[in-house]
């Protein structure tokens, strides 16, 4: 049998006893042995910032405003509530997505693969790296399958690219996308104004979003102690909003540890990306993250990027900068930095690290 070939989910499911050896991590990636991951637990300090927007309301904007900069600046993420989103558009959107992976035969799935030849390429997958990246020998497979689709600007979505099934998935998706484009805005005015930089600054120095879906499906792992679900990096773009199941397994990297987000069903996560990290100097870092898995439960999320115009160049912000506080990354092109990262695999935050400027 050709595992490289098999979906993830097809092997999960086909009783096997050991993991490929294509999906066995290094042992100094891989994650502690559990036997379930309720017996993951953080003390009060350990979890990640949870933070009431008030619908966005102005009233308490100063409050929020600095909540939201100790957050960015200790963890790189948050929790939000009261974002205004409906708490059945969250629940419906992880529903269609968990119905398109345990209801549909994988021959209809396949009607909407992706091309395994193009990274980032909208459909369903295993697989995101270029062939190169694939080719190295410290590259090794996630647990995860996982359907992409690209929902923003509109001249990029085409519905019809996404599945039919079941009946209310593109309508579902077309309005979480819609929600969730507003969300990234208002927080994106008020990570400015944490920093004292007027509101439209970070949004500005971004342009217009090009937004991606990615709806994950970690299917239970015969071996969870050898594998992970996602391998460690920091998301590519500006900001991500992702959304668990309650089954959990996402990893935060916080003073030299991984730290377990646990399941909100209706807060939404907020994840500082790389070209937030380079807008704001290195004053708000990216969030190193990672999902690891367990042998008794399929997970999924749902994960909404926030990126730049791949023709966007991306520099910190000049109001962040001085003779005393320098620039720490050089600027760069928003499609190099994607181009790079699907070449080279994610590896931590190797990537970003690599911009930086040495003083």
């Amino acid at each position: 049998m050709d595992f490289q070939m098999m979906r993830v989910q097809s092997l999960s499911e086909g009783g096997i006893a050991e993991v490929p050896a294509q999906y066995i991590q290094p042992p100094e990636e891989r994650p502690p042995i559990l036997d379930d991951l309720t017996v993951i637990d953080n003390s009060d300090e350990d979890n990640v910032p949870m933070i009431d927007v008030f619908g966005f309301a102005s009233e308490q904007r100063d409050t929020v405003c600095k909540l939201i900069g100790d957050a960015c600046a200790q963890w790189g993420a948050f929790h939000i509530t009261n974002h205004g989103v409906p708490f059945d558009l969250l629940d419906q959107i992880r529903g269609v997505g968990l119905s398109f992976f345990k209801d549909c035969p994988v021959k209809d799935k396949l009607k909407y693969a992706c091309d395994p030849n193009s990274p980032a390429s909208q459909g369903y997958g295993s697989k995101m790296l270029r062939p190169e990246a694939e080719a190295e020998t410290s590259t090794v497979l996630d647990w995860r399958d996982y359907f992409d689709h690209h929902s923003l600007p509109l001249s990029r979505r085409d519905p019809s690219r996404w599945p039919h099934f079941p009946s209310n998935y593109r309508q579902v998706v077309a309005h979480y996308s819609d929600e969730l484009k507003l969300v990234a805005q208002k927080l994106l005015g008020l990570i400015s104004e944490s920093l004292g930089l007027p509101t439209s600054c970070i949004e500005d120095a971004v342009g217009e979003f090009y937004q991606n879906i990615t709806i994950s499906y970690y299917p239970a792992c015969p071996q969870p102690h050898l594998t992970l679900g996602l391998q460690s990096h920091s998301d590519m773009g500006a900001i991500t909003l992702l959304i668990q199941d309650h089954v959990g397994g996402l990893q935060i990297f916080k003073d030299s540890r991984w730290i377990t987000v646990h399941p909100q069903s209706h807060a939404i996560l907020v994840i500082l990306a790389d070209q937030m990290e380079i807008i704001t100097n290195g004053k708000y870092r990216s969030a190193q993250h990672r999902a690891i898995t367990n042998s008794s439960s399929p997970r999924l999320s749902v994960a909404t990027f926030h990126d730049p115009a791949k023709t966007v160049k991306i520099s910190p912000a000049f109001e962040l900068t001085s003779n005393s506080s320098p620039p720490k990354y050089r600027e760069v092109k928003y499609g190099d930095y994607v181009s790079s990262w699907y070449t080279k695999g994610p590896k931590g935050k190797r990537n970003i690290d690599a911009l930086l400027i040495n003083c």
